[in-house]
């Protein structure tokens, strides 16, 4: 990540361990350890919501005449008008009373 060697993260432990002392060196440890769990949890999270939302960009729309559901139930869709343009009733036309 940072491209650390051991001999200057070993220089880096030592000063740490001179500023700080031995008895605040392990508080500072947990402190920085959760600091850095918490960064990478909020950062998954942003890229989650990003994969999500480009996801839901890329489903096709259903194609026409599929009806909706919305709230458990069916809403109705539009029927195409007949050939000659009038629109489609219950009763067919041959028959009508």
């Amino acid at each position: 990540m940072f491209n650390i060697g051991p001999t200057e993260l070993l220089v880096i432990l030592v000063i740490a361990l001179l500023v700080f002392g031995p008895k605040r060196l392990p508080e500072i440890g947990r402190t920085i350890g959760k600091s850095m769990r918490e960064f990478r949890r909020a950062s998954e999270e942003i890229r989650d919501e990003f994969r999500f939302d480009l996801d839901a960009e890329d489903e096709p729309a259903p194609p026409p005449g599929t009806p909706k559901v919305i709230d458990g139930t069916y809403e109705p869709t539009a029927r195409p008008p007949h050939e000659d343009g009038s629109p489609e009733t219950g009763s067919s036309a041959a028959g009508g009373a």
